[in-house]
């Protein structure tokens, strides 16, 4: 156990100088140049291999050089009719014209070697495929794309024929992100950080172009976190072509971020999320043309119009940018029009709505023809697609069923054989499932029970918030009557009414809101009943220091409401009469406890002025006096009164 223990310490501590050696000091690395390490090798095979296995291949020469350089080799091969190196040279001749953005020349090379496919190995095979499914797709030539995916199916490459990104291209977002999940969530790897991220960007482009823009946000968002998490994990073997695209993907995603945010007008937002994106393609996609990296120029540039800066603006709508696709040289022509616009030069803001006009009017006509026969076609594809599956599935059924008559068949014998078991076993059964049945009846009945008492407590829930609010409403009417009445007396009696019934309200309201409507915890109780009572009489020249002590004491309803109402003339009586100086050193001190005996102890206790002399012999001509006392009554006790100290202190017990 204690050698594990020490070969486990030992594996930690490894790891930990390791991930510190590498990411934790800054130790340089020699770079190795990719260009020059593809001259170096030898043969046509290990320069194909390296040549598709590294992404960022043109970070320390352009593709230009690279271009060059494989002219030649694609020469010596034709004149040496060494076919094979002439088809692996070719490929990759197809592959750079494409990252460079000459489409047209790169699939002219990869049409050439498509005539001999057969000839090719599956990696070669799945290379020129996919070189000439995006290129169509550049193109806009979906018809010839979806023979090359049906060519791809067909070889084993991908296991159904997609459709999704074709239908947004076409701008049917909506049939896209069907076709997207339908395709491509069943076959997802949950653990897969990467296919994560890569899946919910897809579903943030489709929402974005369809103007959903807070829910495509949500969606690059969750793509975010968990391209990160592919990013950060150190514990994954990743190749350098895996880091850089994880790297890339990132910026992508950043870069739709910064996009939505334009969309929504937070351009504050969406301006560094665009230019982080503009940084990561440029790093991580040198030398390839990127539609990600135009759209982010043309969007950073319209976020600096919007915010008036227009030198920033010029900036990036000058910036030496390829532009190959025509949406984004309609867009970079409005976002000049809308700078000279700005800038009070509409001479020229004119000109480039006219050239955007041109343009429409140059491809309006054909192109939508043309995109009318492409959609035909695609959905024609689509919808024999669709059928083809559906038989597939049908033969898989029909054969199924064939495959299940046979097992009925011969379950047959053992299901004849079973019966006479269970016949045996019948007796057993009954027994057993009667016990069930009069288990079942009796957790029924207890779930009767309980639900009657669930929904007791619910009414008599209902029952106290309507008494409150009927108390309240009585509350209101009496402030319409005061409002309604200029004698003093009656307004003052009317107010103490008033309170009274704002006391009443609380206690019901305390009864709703706690779990236990039996009871009522008082400490938040008489807190809440001082501040009503303070809203009606302390308007700023009382400063009185109030104390409750009755922290943990409940009583019930029938307490609590002659116990509520004594309070309420005790502290309104302390208000109204105790401190007329507005003396700083008031005082009020509430105690009430409960006894092991279940006996009650009551005290209120002030240090005001006191009462009167006369306080005997006006007790029963005092409508506040002779309500405490009948209160007390109803609690079954006496009250109380201590005149001989300072102030006044009331004080009972009750049962």
């Amino acid at each position: 156990m204690k050698k594990i223990l020490f070969k486990i310490l030992c594996f930690t501590l490894i790891c930990s100088l390791t991930v510190n050696t590498l990411y934790g000091q800054d130790l340089e690395l020699p770079e190795v140049n990719s260009y020059d390490s593809f001259l170096k090798l030898d043969g046509s095979t290990a320069r194909f291999t390296f040549f598709f296995n590294t992404s960022n291949r043109y970070h320390d020469n352009s593709a230009y050089d690279w271009i060059d350089r494989v002219n030649e080799y694609v020469h010596t091969a034709e004149k040496e009719r060494d076919s094979l190196s002439l088809r692996n040279y070719k490929l990759i001749q197809s592959q750079i014209y494409h990252d460079l953005g000459d489409f047209e020349k790169g699939l002219s090379i990869a049409k050439e070697v498509y005539k001999n496919i057969d000839g090719l190995d599956i990696s070669q095979k799945t290379i020129l495929l996919d070189i000439m499914d995006q290129t169509y797709g550049q193109l806009e030539l979906y018809d010839d794309q979806m023979n090359i995916r049906e060519k791809k199916k067909e070889s084993g490459i991908i296991e159904n024929v997609y459709f999704y990104d074709i239908y947004a291209n076409l701008g049917m977002f909506k049939a896209a992100l069907d076709d997207y999940y339908d395709k491509i969530k069943p076959g997802l790897d949950d653990t897969n950080s990467f296919e994560q991220a890569f899946f919910y960007n897809n579903v943030g482009n489709f929402l974005r172009l369809d103007n959903s823009t807070p829910t495509a946000l949500s969606n690059y968002k969750k793509a975010y976190g968990y391209i990160e998490v592919y990013i950060n994990d150190f514990m994954l073997d990743k190749t350098e072509k895996s880091e850089t695209q994880g790297l890339l993907l990132k910026g992508i995603i950043e870069g739709n971020i910064g996009k939505c945010y334009a969309q929504m007008k937070n351009y504050e937002l969406a301006i560094p999320k665009l230019e982080n994106s503009l940084e990561f393609i440029k790093k991580h996609n040198a030398g390839k043309y990127s539609k990600d990296y135009i759209e982010n120029t043309l969007a950073i540039a319209d976020c600096y119009i919007q915010l008036n800066d227009f030198e920033k603006a010029t900036d990036y709508l000058s910036d030496n940018i390829d532009i190959k696709r025509t949406k984004d040289i309609l867009k970079k022509n409005v976002l000049f029009a809308a700078y000279y616009e700005k800038t009070g030069d509409y001479r020229n803001s004119t000109q480039y709505l006219k050239r955007n006009l041109r343009i429409h009017d140059s491809i309006a006509g054909n192109k939508s023809e043309v995109q009318k026969q492409m959609l035909a076609s695609v959905m024609g594809r689509d919808f024999k697609n669709n059928q083809t599956m559906i038989s597939n599935q049908r033969a898989l059924l029909e054969q199924s069923r064939n495959e299940l008559d046979a097992k009925e068949k011969r379950n047959e014998y053992v299901i004849i054989f079973l019966v006479f078991t269970l016949l045996f076993l019948a007796g057993l059964v009954y027994a057993y499932m009667r016990s069930l049945k009069n288990q079942r009846l009796i957790a029924k009945q207890k779930g009767i029970i309980e639900n009657a008492l669930v929904e007791k407590d619910s009414l008599l829930k209902e029952i106290h918030h309507r008494v409150k609010n009927n108390l309240q409403m009585v509350s209101s009417l009496l402030s319409l009557q005061t409002k309604n009445t200029r004698s003093k007396a009656a307004i003052e009696a009317l107010e103490e009414g008033k309170s009274r019934v704002k006391a009443m309200a609380l206690i019901h309201q305390k009864l709703y809101q706690h779990d236990d409507l039996s009871v009522i915890e008082m400490q938040g109780y008489i807190e809440s009943l001082i501040n009503s009572v303070q809203s009606v009489y302390k308007k700023g020249g009382h400063n009185i220091n109030i104390t409750i002590d009755a922290e943990g004491v409940e009583l019930d309803i029938d307490r609590a409401i002659p116990f509520g109402l004594m309070l309420n003339e005790l502290v309104s009586n302390s208000f109204k009469y105790a401190f007329p100086n507005d003396d700083e050193n008031g005082k009020i001190y509430i105690h009430l406890r409960r006894t092991k005996g279940e006996e009650g102890f009551f005290e209120y206790t002030d240090n005001g002025v006191g009462l009167p002399e006369d306080t005997d012999e006006r007790a029963n001509s005092s409508m506040g006096l002779r309500l405490m006392n009948r209160l007390a009554n109803q609690l079954q006790t006496v009250l109380n009164v201590d005149k001989s100290r300072e102030g006044v202190r009331f004080w009972f017990n009750f049962k």
